[in-house]
C-alpha cells in the first residue's frame, strides 16, 4: 500500500509517500519545507507565519513528493495527516488540505498523533523493530517514556512536568548567541567544553517517578548568567554548553535506564528532534549496552518532523480500522 503522509504540526510543512505491507516498510518519497530561515528573524516560531508559510507550501509539496515517488494520486490507498498535537493553527492547513484531498478522491483518511509518528520513525529505520518496548521522545515539545505496547498503543509511564528537553536547549543557545535553532549548535559547543565546569540542577526528580522538570536547570543558567555580567566576569561559552548538556543528559539517561529495569524491557527505541544530539545518542547507547538492551534510534533525517514517520504510524491505525472521515478536526493538545 502507498500512503500518503501530510505534517504541519509546527514550523516545517512535509508530505511523502511510503510504501508499506506484510514485510515492506519503505520509505519512496519525503519531501519537508522548512521555515527556519523564516522563524530566526525572531528568535523562535512565530504562530501566524508558520500557518500562513504552511498554506503556500502543502499542495506544491505535496504533489512533489507524488512525483519523486514515481506514483500518482490514485495510486495511494490511504492519507495520513497530523492532527495532534501541536500549534492549532498550523494544524489546521494539513487537516484541511488532507480532508479535502481524501475525500475529493476517495481515499481513506486517518488522523494521527505527533508523538506516535516519532516513534514510528523507527518502524521505517529498523525492519525488524517490533512492539513491545520502552520508547523515548525527546524533543522540543515533549520529554517522555512510554510503554509501548503495541503499534498504535503507548502508555506513559514518564515524563517532564514543564518544560521539554528540545526547548531548553534552545532557550539557553539563545540567550548565549547561539543561532536558531540552538540545539544543534549546543550540541557542536558542548564538544569544546567542560562538563562539569558549571554547578547546574539535574532535571531528573527525586523519589520514585520517572518524571523531569526542566525550568530549574533553565533558570539556574540564567542566572549564572546574569551574575557573570553583574560582576563583569567573561564567560565561556563552551563550559557552560558542556555542562549543561551533561547534566540533561545524564538526566534522561538515567529514569530511561529506570523505565528499562522497572518493566523489564530488552529494546529501547528514541525519537524526536533532540534524539539528533551525539551526546545524548552516545550515553544512551553506552547505557542499553550495560543494560543488555536493543538500541534503536533513527537517522537525523528521520529525527525532525517529516511526514515519512507520519505516514507510518498512520498505515498501522488503519490497520486496526481507526479511519477519520470530515469531520475530523485538529488539536494542540496530546
Amino acid at each position: 500500500m502507498y500512503i500518503l503522509g501530510l505534517e504541519s504540526s509546527c514550523d516545517e510543512t512535509s508530505a511523502a509517500v511510503v510504501e508499506m505491507s506484510e514485510g515492506v516498510r519503505k520509505i519512496k518519497s519525503n519531501i519537508i519545507a522548512s521555515q527556519i530561515d523564516t522563524h530566526r528573524l525572531y528568535g523562535g516560531v512565530v504562530p501566524e507565519i508558520a500557518s500562513r508559510a504552511h498554506i503556500e507550501a502543502i499542495s506544491r509539496i505535496t504533489y512533489e513528493a507524488l512525483e519523486t515517488a514515481g506514483v500518482k494520486l490514485e495510486d495511494i490507498g490511504l492519507v495520513a495527516v497530523t492532527s495532534h498535537p501541536g500549534l492549532i493553527g498550523a494544524l489546521l492547513v494539513g487537516v484541511n488540505f488532507a480532508k479535502s484531498l481524501a475525500y475529493a478522491n476517495k481515499i481513506p483518511l486517518v488522523g494521527v498523533n505527533h508523538i506516535k509518528g516519532h516513534i514510528a520513525a523507527n518502524y521505517l529505520a529498523f525492519s525488524e523493530l517490533e512492539p513491545p518496548f520502552t520508547a523515548l521522545v525527546v524533543s522540543g515539545g515533549h520529554t517522555s517514556i512510554y510503554d509501548a505496547e503495541n503499534y498504535t498503543s503507548l502508555k506513559e509511564i514518564g515524563g517532564t512536568r514543564d518544560d521539554a528537553a528540545g526547548e531548553a536547549f534552545d532557550k539557553i543557545g539563545r540567550v548565549i548567541g547561539l543561532p536558531y535553532p540552538a540545539g544543534a549548535a549546543m550540541d557542536k559547543l558542548a564538544c569544546e567544553g567542560g562538563k562539569n565546569a558549571v554547578a547546574l540542577p539535574s532535571p531528573a526528580l527525586a523519589g520514585d517517578t520517572l518524571d523531569f522538570s526542566f525550568s530549574g536547570i533553565k533558570t539556574a543558567a540564567l542566572n549564572y548568567l546574569n551574575s557573570a555580567k553583574q560582576s563583569g566576569a567573561e564567560v565561556n561559552r563552551a563550559d557552560l554548553a558542556a555542562s549543561y548538556t551533561e547534566k540533561i543528559v545524564s538526566a534522561i539517561v538515567k529514569k530511561t535506564e529506570a523505565a528499562l529495569l522497572r518493566s523489564g524491557s530488552k529494546k529501547l527505541a528514541v525519537a524526536g528532534g533532540v534524539a539528533a544530539n551525539s551526546h545524548l545518542r552516545a550515553a544512551l547507547e553506552k547505557m542499553c549496552k550495560k543494560q543488555g538492551a536493543e538500541f534503536y534510534v533513527p537517522p537525523i533525517s528521520l529525527c525532525g518532523d517529516n511526514a515519512a514517520m507520519i505516514a507510518a504510524a498512520g498505515y498501522y491505525k488503519y490497520l486496526d480500522g481507526k479511519t477519520a472521515d470530515t469531520s475530523l478536526n485538529a488539536s494542540a493538545l496530546d
